[in-house]
């Protein structure tokens, strides 16, 4: 068997998607998922899916049943991150709800009690986030997405991040505890 990989989903949120993407694109031994809402944000943002298949692997939101999700019991995985990760995402995974991919990837991965880190849209009463076409604009998360966010952040094998640094210090410890 290989050695165990890391799963990333992108949901439908733009929140410093480009930034992620970066990020994402320097790692090695990384699959993509991608919510339906992620890639017609990707599409928004100028994204071409081909671009990101020709780096890694990538499956799409297509099954009713998430197929993918049982390389988690497979031991194919040893790392799951959710980034960027919108409100009604985060929300579904606090209440339990896996009726999509990435919902799924989220509840199969903390089953399986693999680690998950996961990047909300919503971290902060006010903010700035970039729109399509690179455009800086501020959003005011209300406060039951923000109640779900601090709710997310006490469950067990889950690590909420705040902004893309800590994304990419929340995953360069991981990888580094793995080796």
């Amino acid at each position: 068997m290989k050695p165990p990989r890391l799963a990333w989903a992108i949901t439908g949120s733009g929140h410093y998607i480009e930034e992620c993407l970066e990020f994402m694109f320097s790692l090695d031994n990384i699959d993509c998922y991608l919510s339906q809402a992620g890639e017609e944000v990707l599409k928004m943002y100028g994204v071409n899916i081909n671009d990101i298949k020709a780096k890694m692997p990538v499956y799409r939101d297509k099954a009713a049943s998430a197929p993918p999700v049982g390389l988690f019991y497979k031991g194919y995985y040893h790392t799951f991150v959710m980034a960027p990760t919108t409100s009604n995402t985060v929300a579904k995974c606090v209440l339990g709800i896996a009726d999509s991919l990435a919902t799924n990837l989220y509840s199969q991965a903390g089953k399986c009690r693999i680690e998950s880190i996961v990047y909300p849209c919503d971290i902060a009463p006010e903010m700035e986030t970039t729109a399509p076409g690179n455009k800086k604009v501020m959003v005011y998360p209300r406060p039951i997405d923000l109640e779900a966010t601090d709710k997310m952040r006490s469950f067990p094998y889950t690590q909420v991040v705040e902004s893309v640094d800590d994304l990419k210090t929340a995953v360069i410890r991981r990888l580094a505890s793995l080796s």
